[in-house]
């Protein structure tokens, strides 16, 4: 399927893996709206909607930048809106912006609990409203979030509760819709990396150098997010997808290139 022309709406865009996934669909000649916060580069972060914009145009896409913050519906009305006049609609939405915080409950301070909600639930559900009129007109629409498949093992939920809770109710969202939104045939899936993936997040919250060498690359979310937006949208839906099983079943079994140190340790991410 050609997404030739077609427009992906892609929230925390500006690096890591929303930045991955922009890139790959703008090899394939895509539409890209590229939402996030950051127009000015923080050292740590690297990379602002205007960076990731020229790197879709010399990736064979068409950008168009807008800050947004999902927190916000005001300016989550405007993104969207914004994006679908310049393209001309919304054929995909990927929910990717997403705050972490692997602490417990006892030392999860109240401003980082709202944070992780406002991002990774309030402002996934409400991108995804203010998507779903464009989608409806949309060519083989899909909306895919970067959350994990639902597993109920309490070892998930002893050490980073609020983090866990947020994350579910991405994917909840996503399996909800694929039900609600079925009548228009819009498909609604979460993919989740096996690994570690070498993200900002990683490096500056998580395991820092050391995981980065036992993490993937980006790119391979960004290729098994490919995979799963070719497929047809009144067909595949409601899935929880991790990254190596859409690749497996694509016949690509060898996913060496994928690791940051060639034949080192991969380490297991979470909720798997």
């Amino acid at each position: 399927m050609s997404f030739k022309n077609k427009t992906a709406f892609i929230t925390g865009a500006s690096r890591g893996i929303g930045r991955a996934i922009a890139l790959r669909l703008a090899k394939e000649g895509a539409n890209i709206i590229i939402a996030a916060k950051s127009t000015e580069e923080n050292p740590k972060l690297g990379g602002t909607i205007f960076s990731v914009a020229d790197e879709v145009t010399a990736a064979g896409g068409k950008a168009f930048a807008v800050a947004c913050d999902i927190r916000f519906e005001d300016q989550v009305k405007d993104a969207v809106n914004k994006g679908a006049a310049h393209f001309g609609g919304i054929d995909i939405l990927i929910n990717n912006a997403s705050a972490i915080s692997l602490t417990d409950t006892e030392h999860t301070d109240p401003k980082r609990y709202d944070l992780m909600h406002d991002i990774n639930v309030r402002g996934t559900y409400f991108v995804s409203q203010a998507c779903i009129p464009y989608l409806q007109k949309g060519i083989n629409p899909h909306i895919l979030n970067l959350s994990p498949p639902l597993n109920m093992d309490t070892k998930w939920f002893a050490s980073h509760l609020a983090y866990t809770i947020s994350k579910y109710n991405m994917s909840m969202i996503a399996y909800g819709l694929s039900e609600e939104l079925k009548k228009y045939k819009i498909a609604a899936n979460t993919l989740w990396p096996r690994t570690t993936i070498a993200t900002a997040a990683v490096k500056n919250l998580l395991g820092g150098e050391a995981l980065m060498r036992m993490s993937r690359k980006p790119e391979i979310l960004a290729d098994a997010a490919f995979y799963i937006l070719n497929r047809p949208s009144d067909k595949c839906t409601g899935n929880f997808f991790l990254d190596d099983e859409v690749l497996a079943s694509e016949g690509i079994t060898d996913l060496s290139s994928y690791s940051v140190v060639p034949g080192a340790h991969l380490y297991p991410d979470l909720f798997l």
